[in-house]
C-alpha cells in the first residue's frame, strides 16, 4: 500500500517515495529549552511519531532525528529574568520534555541532536555562503543575502516582498536589506560564545536545523516536519542557506506541517488562563487521552483544543479498554497484521480520525463476539491497529486503576484493594450497610466496583 503524503512544496498529495529504496530519512524540528512544553509544542511530536510508527511498518531503515534547541535568545533571556544558569535551565527544560513527550507515548527519535554540539558543522556551513558569495560579514554578524537566492520564497509561495511585509523583521544598520538574516552575531561576555573567524559570537536559530539535519541525513533527505507556524521564516531560510551552501542540490523532498492549535476557542496565552502545559495536564488526565485528542483532527487541520476533548477522549479509551478487559482470559496477544482499513486511512496523509473511526468499528465487533477465534482476531486487530497510532500499549487494569494522581488526593490502588476486602467481608457476615458504606466511599472518590463471579473488579471513572 502506498503511502501518500501532502507536501507543502508542490501543495499536493503525492505518493511517498524515499531517496534510496527502503530507507528514509526524516528530520523535525524540536523544543528550544528554555521552559516547559506547552499542548501546541506537543501536537507535532504526537504526529511525528505517528507517522514515524508508519515509516516502520513499511521500510526496513527509517533515521528520524529531532533535535534540541539549547542556544537561543530566549534561553537567555530566561536566564536573566531567573538567574538560574542556562545550562541549568537547558538540561532541567530538556529533560522535563522528555518525560513529558513519553507521557504522551512518544516513542523518540533516533537521534537528537543539540544545537551546542555542532557548531563546528555550522561554521562550515557558513564559510561555504560566504564563498558562494550567498553571505556576507557586518559588524560582527555573519548574514545571508536573501536577494542573492532567486527561488526564495517558494515554500511560503509568496515573493520575498510579501513575506517580509507580512512578518517581523529586524531593521538593522548591519544588514544590506531588511530580509538578510542572521547566521551568526555577536556574543557578549556573559553569553554563551564560540571562537570563529568573524569573532566569538553564537548561531543563529535557522542556521542550526540545516547543519543538524545535513550531518545526520546528507545533503537531501525524504522528510522534513514542523508547525505551520515555522513555514516561514524558520524553513524558508533553512531552505536558502542549505540549497545555497551546497551548490544548489536539494534539500528536503517532502515538507510536512501540522497546522495551527488554539486553547478553549481562543489563541493560548498565559493572560487568558488558557495555556496548558503538558505538565500541567498529565497531572490531571491520562496522557493516552491527551495523545487521542491530539489525533482526533486531522494534523493538516487548525484544531481546537480544549479539556472537554480530553474528557471525551478519555472516555472514548475507556470503552476501548474495557473491551479488551472484558475479553483478557480469550484474546489472543500474538502479532496480528494492521487491518487494512487502518494502514489505508493512515497511509492516506496520516488521516487518524478515519483510523480512529475503524478502531471504534473493532471495538463494537469485540464487544458481540462469543467465538473464542473471533476474539482472538479481533482483539489482536485491535491492537495491532491501535499500535501504530501509539494507543492502547497499557494493560487494561493498569489504566483503570491508574488514572488519578497522588496530587489529586485520590486512593491508591492498595488502599482500594484494602476496602474492597473489608466490603467483601462485610457482606460474607451479611452486613449489607457496610458493604453499601463502603461502595459509597469508593464512589465518591470516583471509583466504580463491578461484582462478578470471579469477584470485584473496579476502576476510575
Amino acid at each position: 500500500m502506498t503511502i501518500h503524503l501532502y507536501n507543502t512544496l508542490s501543495r499536493t498529495k503525492e505518493a511517498f517515495e524515499p531517496l534510496k529504496p527502503d530507507t528514509v530519512g526524516m528530520y523535525v524540528c524540536g523544543p528550544t529549552v528554555y521552559d516547559y512544553a506547552h499542548i501546541g509544542n506537543a501536537r507535532p511530536v504526537v504526529v511525528f511519531d505517528v507517522l514515524a510508527r508508519l515509516l516502520r511498518t513499511r521500510y526496513a531503515n527509517v533515521t528520524y532525528v529531532r533535535n534540541i534547541t539549547d542556544v537561543d535568545d530566549k534561553i537567555n533571556q530566561a536566564s536573566l529574568d531567573t538567574g538560574e544558569p542556562i545550562r541549568s535551565i537547558t538540561e532541567r527544560t530538556a529533560q522535563a520534555f522528555h518525560e513529558d513527550m513519553v507521557a504522551l507515548g512518544d516513542l523518540g527519535p533516533d537521534i537528537e541532536p543539540r544545537a551546542t554540539e555542532h557548531i563546528d558543522e555550522m561554521l562550515q556551513l557558513i564559510e561555504k555562503l560566504i564563498a558562494a558569495e550567498h553571505a556576507y560579514v557586518s559588524d560582527g554578524h555573519v548574514l545571508f543575502q536573501v536577494s542573492s537566492m532567486a527561488e526564495y520564497g517558494k515554500l511560503s509561495g509568496r515573493d520575498p516582498e510579501e513575506l517580509l511585509a507580512g512578518a517581523r523583521v529586524e531593521v538593522a544598520d548591519y544588514k544590506r536589506d531588511p530580509g538578510d538574516f542572521v547566521l551568526w552575531k555577536p556574543s557578549e561576555p556573559e553569553l554563551p560564545g564560540w571562537d570563529s573567524p568573524w569573532g566569538r559570537g553564537r548561531p543563529g536559530w535557522h542556521l542550526e536545523c540545516s547543519a543538524m539535519s545535513q550531518k545526520y541525513l546528507g545533503v537531501t533527505f525524504d522528510i522534513h516536519g514542523g508547525g505551520q507556524d515555522l513555514i516561514f521564516p524558520h524553513h524558508e531560510n533553512e531552505i536558502a542557506q542549505s540549497v545555497c551552501g551546497h551548490g544548489g542540490s536539494p534539500f528536503v523532498r517532502y515538507w510536512m506541517h501540522n497546522g495551527y492549535l488554539q486553547v478553549e476557542g481562543e489563541k493560548m496565552s498565559k493572560s487568558l488562563g488558557n495555556f496548558y502545559t503538558v505538565r500541567d495536564l498529565t497531572a490531571e488526565f491520562p496522557g493516552e487521552a491527551i495523545r487521542f485528542a491530539l489525533l482526533s483532527t486531522h494534523y493538516r487541520q487548525p484544531m481546537d483544543f480544549t479539556k472537554d476533548g480530553i474528557k471525551q477522549a478519555k472516555e472514548t479509551l475507556d470503552r476501548f479498554y474495557g473491551a479488551l478487559r472484558n475479553v483478557s482470559s480469550l484474546r489472543n496477544q500474538n502479532n496480528y497484521p494492521i487491518p487494512d482499513k487502518i494502514m489505508a486511512a493512515l497511509s492516506d496523509d496520516l488521516n487518524t480520525p478515519l483510523a480512529i473511526s475503524h478502531l471504534h468499528e473493532l471495538v463494537g465487533a469485540l464487544n458481540k463476539a462469543e467465538a473464542e477465534d473471533e476474539i482472538a482476531e479481533l482483539s489482536g486487530s485491535l491492537l495491532a491497529g491501535a499500535g501504530v497510532l501509539g494507543l492502547l500499549a497499557a494493560d487494561p487494569e493498569d489504566w483503570f486503576k491508574g488514572q488519578t494522581s497522588d496530587a489529586e488526593g485520590g486512593l491508591d490502588a492498595a488502599a482500594i484493594e484494602a476496602l474492597i476486602e473489608e466490603r467483601t467481608a462485610a457482606r460474607a457476615a451479611k452486613d449489607f450497610a457496610a458493604s453499601d458504606r463502603i461502595r459509597d466511599e469508593l464512589a465518591d472518590q470516583g471509583i466504580v466496583l463491578e461484582d462478578g463471579a470471579d469477584g470485584t473488579t473496579w476502576k476510575r471513572v
